[in-house]
């Protein structure tokens, strides 16, 4: 672990936020000495963020709990760009209409995360839209001033642009231009707000290297880079990703109860990495609920959950899951057992067809029947929703009881319990 001197790194670094940065030791010395103003920028490609945007929403949050300025950068110009990073196809074009809707849901996920005050605080967040400037640019004089500056020979060797080319899919001009963009709004918002630091995950490196180096030769100006790493499960899983796909933060996407049941059912091994990660308790009590071992972890797993929900969702709503989720598994369904077929523990080690489980549980007539279920969306595994016909269950799919919740609809459940 580095010796970092100010308050932000050294929180960043015992928690494991760090995965690069442009000049970690130039950043350290600056945010001991001042206020600084650090951004990162949210496409709006969809109504919500998901649980793969939080650590980069945590990082601003601790910015701005050691004393700094948090900018969340709304997409609304690059948004009609795209970017290609991790992309093997172009994406889909949205119109205006659909990007401003996007932005006004997307808003709402950083209500709870960062302390926005009046806006005329030293610290208090701010939002910004990059539509504002980008949309007004001029296309002769922005090559002239910006385009000369990037290297066509260096922008072929980024991983968003090599990969496609390497695999032979096409890479529109549209797209190639994302990069340039990007690292124009560094540039911008470091004339308009004094921002200092752009940070975001790990695959947006090369992007982030273009806003330094952009600013160094337009200007002469030293900025910052900072990212975080892609957080995947112990089992090599996405983090964000679950049987039905991403996991929301807007609520009208993904209910904070759903929200509390995912966290709820982390794998043993990222307990301890997940409460650094998504909680703000101390190191100390972390390492104390890390270290439990056998049923005592579910309770280090009800605390992240806890913990991770309030943080987005607030106190009440984290409660509420908590107590729905006692009811529901620890009495029942309205008090009363739910039905519960048992399975032995070898088959679901290998996994067992979700549509097959549910036919064995009893929930549906039929393995035809199941698979129309989960095709109209109406099939959950653990409360969240399964998108795929084709998904397996199987023992990573334990809750902290050690059961596999199934649901038909709304009202009709049954447990899955290996032995």
């Amino acid at each position: 672990m580095s010796e970092f001197r100010s308050d932000f790194l050294r929180a960043l670094d015992e928690r494991g936020f760090i995965h690069q940065g442009t000049d970690l030791a130039g950043l350290d010395a600056a945010a001991r000495e001042r206020s600084l103003t650090a951004y990162v920028g949210y496409d709006c490609t969809a109504d919500s963020l998901h649980v793969g945007n939080l650590v980069s929403m945590m990082m601003l949050r601790w910015f701005q709990k050691t004393g700094h300025r948090p900018i969340t950068l709304m997409g609304g110009g690059t948004t009609k760009i795209g970017d290609p990073s991790g992309k093997e196809e172009l994406r889909k074009l949205l119109t205006e209409e659909t990007i401003a809707a996007n932005m006004a849901e997307i808003r709402k996920c950083f209500a709870a995360m960062l302390d926005f005050g009046d806006g005329n605080g030293a610290t208090d967040a701010i939002m910004v839209n990059n539509a504002d400037w980008l949309d007004e640019l001029r296309y002769i004089p922005f090559l002239r001033e910006v385009g000369r500056h990037f290297s066509v020979n260096r922008m072929l060797t980024f991983d968003s642009v090599r990969l496609r080319l390497d695999r032979e899919q096409p890479l529109s001009f549209l797209e190639f231009n994302y990069m340039i963009l990007q690292a124009y709004d560094f540039v911008e918002l470091n004339r308009a707000y004094d921002c200092v630091l752009q940070m975001g995950g790990s695959d947006q490196w090369g992007n982030i290297v273009n806003g330094v180096e952009l600013a160094r030769r337009i200007g002469g100006t030293a900025l910052f880079g900072l990212t975080c790493p892609l957080i995947a499960t112990s089992s090599g899983e996405k983090m964000g990703k679950s049987v039905g796909g991403a996991v929301w933060l807007n609520p009208r996407r993904l209910s904070p109860y759903e929200y509390w049941q995912m966290w709820r059912n982390t794998e043993d091994a990222d307990v301890g990495r997940f409460l650094r990660l998504f909680t703000e308790l101390p190191l100390d009590e972390i390492d104390r609920l890390a270290a439990l071992e056998g049923a005592e972890l579910n309770e280090s797993k009800k605390v992240l959950a806890n913990e991770a929900t309030a943080l987005l969702h607030g106190r009440v709503a984290a409660d509420e899951a908590a107590e729905t989720a006692r009811k529901t598994f620890e009495e029942g369904a309205l008090g009363d057992a739910l039905p519960t077929v048992e399975v032995p523990r070898a088959e679901l080690d290998s996994g067992i067809a979700a549509f097959a489980l549910f036919t064995r549980a009893g929930l549906t007539p039929s393995n035809s029947e199941a698979r129309r279920l989960i095709k109209g969306g109406g099939a959950r595994l653990n409360d969240a929703p399964i998108g795929d016909e084709k998904a397996n269950v199987s023992l990573v799919h334990l809750n902290a009881e050690g059961v596999v919740k199934l649901s038909a609809g709304r009202k009709r459940h049954a447990l899955v319990r290996p032995v």
